[in-house]
């Protein structure tokens, strides 16, 4: 019996080293390379995990600048690295999941199309910092660990325009709004294909027409930078690109879909419960008048 109990113990040690192997191939988390020990500590209980458990990557102000600097304000890089990634790699449909803590400039959507352009897809993604910053490094701390679970070199102009799209987005989302910004930039991915080939002129009407939609005037610096953006997008995979794009969309309706269920599932049986409480407080009191 003991020698049973003895091969028992030893297969399951052995599965969760196996379990452990997974998970250190699978994922990967991106710290800063400025922060200290207690502030490296409270990343990890973010991302709730423990540190050890997955192989971790340090991404410097230096490796930032190789994407940003151009980009954005020089005050919106900073001189140090501070924000963080945790990357789980998914099976192939599984699509995108992106989540941010204590990122300021750049939302969770921001983010996920800038993954699809740079040729991200199939993934868990958290970004969180100790404290408020823009959160405009990231997806510097994304390209490396991405790369570094695949084995393989992600395009380098799809990064530079993923980190483009990135930046562009976010300033247009301080006069638009977030939701407007990247369902502009959205839209505009899926008519590359009709873009490529417009003159300039033609397409800062096409991006005036798309901005009426929602209700947006843009002004001409904007059209300017979304025209480059465009141009920029128009040199990649133009039919991988839309097709990732839609994917990502389908898969947004179907959490917000499923958002919806269940929260009309949760109105709907409160309401039944409070219902039940009611008829067993009268049933009480017809009881004992």
């Amino acid at each position: 019996m003991k020698k049973i109990i003895s091969l028992i113990l030893a297969l399951m040690m052995l599965g969760s080293s196996f379990c452990f192997a997974d998970n250190i191939s699978d994922s990967r988390t991106v710290i800063g390379a400025d922060l200290d020990k207690d502030e490296v500590e409270s990343v990890y209980k973010t991302f709730g995990i423990d540190r050890g458990t997955v192989k971790e990557l340090t991404v410097t102000n230096a490796d930032e600048r190789k994407y940003l600097e151009g980009q954005v304000d020089e005050s919106l890089i900073g001189t140090k690295s501070i924000s963080c990634i945790y990357i789980e790699a998914l099976d192939e449909g599984k699509g995108l999941d992106v989540s941010v803590d204590n990122i300021t400039w750049c939302t969770s959507d921001m983010y996920m199309n800038a993954m699809v352009t740079a040729g991200i897809t199939d993934a868990d993604v958290k970004i969180c910092a100790p404290y408020k910053v823009s959160g405009t490094a990231a997806l510097t701390g994304i390209y490396m660990a991405y790369e570094d679970i695949t084995g393989k070199k992600l395009d380098e102009d799809a990064k530079l325009v993923g980190t483009k799209e990135l930046t562009i987005t976010a300033e247009l989302a301080d006069e638009i709004g977030s939701a407007d910004s990247t369902a502009i930039v959205n839209e505009l991915k899926l008519i590359l294909d009709e873009t490529k080939k417009m003159t300039d002129d033609e397409l800062r009407e096409q991006i005036k027409q798309i901005a009426e939609k929602y209700e947006v005037t843009l002004n001409d610096s904007q059209i300017d930078q979304l025209i480059s953006l465009c141009r920029s997008m128009e040199k990649l995979d133009i039919s991988e690109l839309k097709q990732k794009v839609e994917e990502v969309q389908q898969y947004i309706k179907n959490i917000a879909e499923t958002k919806g269920n269940v929260e009309k599932f949760l109105s709907e049986a409160a309401d039944t419960v409070t219902e039940f409480v009611n008829k067993v407080i009268d049933f009480f009191k017809n009881l004992f008048g």
